[in-house]
Parts: structure tokens; C-alpha cells; sequence
């Protein structure tokens, strides 16, 4: 409405008009000597709702008004010096509150705009960073083409091919796990839904038909990093579960469970059913590739990795936690 003027025109005459109207009317109620009293909040509001131009017009026409009709002698612009003084004071408190509000609407548009900029810059920068993401998974997806087609030179080496093998699927899970975790619309996604998803794509990759992943995680979510370092011990742990666990064919169960221990602290723990590890088996000693990933990623979470054998195998870490903050 401040923008158009000739409304505000109207406004501001038809403002000044009630205000003489209702100056009238309680002309037997107030006391003497407040004449200008009734028109305060006739300007204000036009000054507020429609801007510099249609507040000044306002207070002029009602400083004429209060002169000619309110202030003795009435009707003649005859004025005393005392009458003057105050009439003087009214011009200059009316023009203090109008230079507020114009003040303050400025401000406010100033910070819109300043805000609208932000908000695009934020928007640029996020499809940006989501191009980058993008860009980093296709990159982990060639390597891992790389990969394949490399072992078809290996020859006749069964251990570079397993190597090769085995770095072209840690690759592919990575990609997939970036592809996730950098997904704006699963930002918001509980961790228990993403595992449930995660394992779902383990499953699928290995063919493991006859395994069941249940996932048990309080409705709870982790900062990005922690997240993805999390993401990655469970692909490695469930993964060694997968290859190692089971006998051909058998039915089994992996069991993740996230846990919290007080207010600073959660506990991971995966299980299987399978056939457990061999006798006299140290996983602190072990040269497996993948047990030194797992105490790496285990290491970054702020925890150490442990290993149970008993029914299956129970791998568990405790680590510190913080909430995540709200996007």
C-alpha cells in the first residue's frame, strides 16, 4: 500500500477528516487545552500503513485543522503565543514519529532485500555443492569401471583379482553412501531408515537372498561426518558378515542396533548368527584389510572397536555423540 501514492492521498484527507469528526464529537468529554490529542493516532497509522508522503500530508492538513477549528479563537488562524508554542511542539513530535516509521520501513526493506540475497546466494551455492557431490560419485563410479576392466589383465593372479575386486565394490558402496548422505531430500532422514536402506543395497549387491538385516536405532540424527565415517564402518562390518558369516545357501540374520548409553554417548553394536569366528582368532592381531578399516572408522567415530564370539559373531563400539543441529 505504500506504493500507491494517490491512495494514500485519500487515505491521508479521509484520516484527517474522522479525526476532526471525532474531535467534534468528544469536543464535551476532553479537557481544554488538547487540541491535537485526537489527531496522533490518525497520523500514525496512515504514516505507518501508507508511507512518508501520505503521513506528512496527514499531519499538515491536521496541524490546519487543530489551528482553525480547536485552538481559540476558533475558526481563524489567529494564534497566541502560547497557543504557538504548543501547536510548534505538536509539528515537531508528529515529525519525529513520522521520520521513525519512514525510518523503520526502510530498515525493513533493506533487510528484505538484504535477505532475498542470501537466500539466493545460499540456493547457488547449494546446487553448487550438490553438482560437486554429484560430480565426486560419478568419479568414485569411473574408477571402479576402472577397476573392472583392469582385472581382465590381471591374468591368471587369483589375489589380484580378489584385490581388485574387492577395491572396485568398496568403491561402489562409497559412491552409493555419498549419493545418499548428499541427497537434499534425505537430509532430514532418521539414521535407523537410512541403515535400513544401506544394508537393503549390501544385501542386493551380494545376492545374500537368504539373509535378513534387521536395523534397531532410536529416532535420533547425527552430524553429516559422523554420519558418513558411521555409514562406512556398518558397509565394512556387514560386508566381512556377508563374505565370512555364513555357509552357501544358509538362512541367517544381521542384527544393528544403535543404542544410547547416557546423554554423551551411543553404543553400536552388529550381530550375526552366523558361524562365528575361528578359534583362536585376534582381531587386534589380524593383517585383514578390512578388520584395520573397521578400528580406523571405529578410531574416527572416538571409539575402539570390539569383537565377541559367541552365538555368531558381535562386533560393538561406543563413541561420543552430540546432537545434530537443526537444518
Amino acid at each position: 500500500m505504500r506504493r500507491r501514492a494517490l491512495l494514500g492521498d485519500l487515505v491521508a484527507i479521509g484520516a484527517c477528516g474522522l479525526a476532526v469528526g471525532s474531535r467534534f464529537a468528544l469536543f464535551d468529554i476532553l479537557p481544554s487545552g488538547l487540541p491535537f490529542l485526537i489527531f496522533f493516532p490518525f497520523i500514525l497509522l496512515t504514516t505507518f500503513c501508507f508511507g512518508l508522503r501520505a503521513g506528512v500530508l496527514c499531519a499538515a492538513l491536521s496541524s490546519l485543522a487543530a489551528w482553525y477549528l480547536f485552538i481559540p479563537l476558533y475558526y481563524s488562524f489567529a494564534i497566541g503565543t502560547k497557543n504557538a508554542i504548543a501547536l510548534g511542539f505538536f509539528v515537531l513530535v508528529i515529525g519525529i514519529d513520522i521520520a521513525l516509521i519512514h525510518f523503520m520501513h526502510q530498515a525493513a526493506s533493506q533487510l528484505q532485500e538484504e535477505q532475498a540475497i542470501t537466500a539466493g546466494l545460499y540456493e547457488q551455492q547449494r546446487t553448487m555443492f550438490q553438482e560437486l557431490q554429484h560430480r565426486v560419485a560419478n568419479n568414485m563410479q569411473f574408477v571402479a569401471a576402472l577397476l573392472s576392466l583392469q582385472k581382465k589383465k590381471v591374468g591368471g593372479s587369483p589375489a589380484a583379482v580378489a584385490a581388485l575386486d574387492e577395491a572396485r565394490v568398496r568403491l561402489e558402496t562409497i559412491s552409493r553412501i555419498h549419493r545418499r548422505l548428499y541427497d537434499p531430500e534425505r537430509l532430514r532422514q532418521p539414521v535407523g531408515l537410512f541403515l535400513q536402506e544401506l544394508c537393503g543395497d549390501l544385501l542386493g549387491a551380494t545376492g545374500a537372498t537368504n539373509i535378513i538385516c534387521l536395523v534397531d536405532v532410536p529416532p535420533i540424527q547425527l552430524d553429516l561426518t559422523k554420519l558418513t565415517t558411521l555409514s562406512l564402518l556398518v558397509v565394512e562390518v556387514v560386508t566381512n558378515a556377508l563374505k565370512h558369516a555364513f555357509t552357501p545357501d544358509a538362512r541367517g540374520t544381521i542384527t544393528i542396533r544403535l543404542e544410547h548409553l547416557d546423554a554423551q554417548r551411543l553404543g553400536l553394536t552388529i550381530a550375526d548368527d552366523g558361524r562365528g569366528m575361528p578359534t583362536g582368532f585376534k582381531p587386534e592381531s589380524s593383517r585383514s584389510l578390512g578388520f584395520r578399516i573397521s578400528q580406523g572408522l571405529a578410531s574416527q567415530l572416538g571409539g575402539v572397536l570390539t569383537h565377541q564370539d559367541g552365538p555368531g559373531t558381535v562386533v560393538r563400539v561406543e563413541f561420543p555423540y552430540t546432537m545434530a543441529p537443526v537444518a
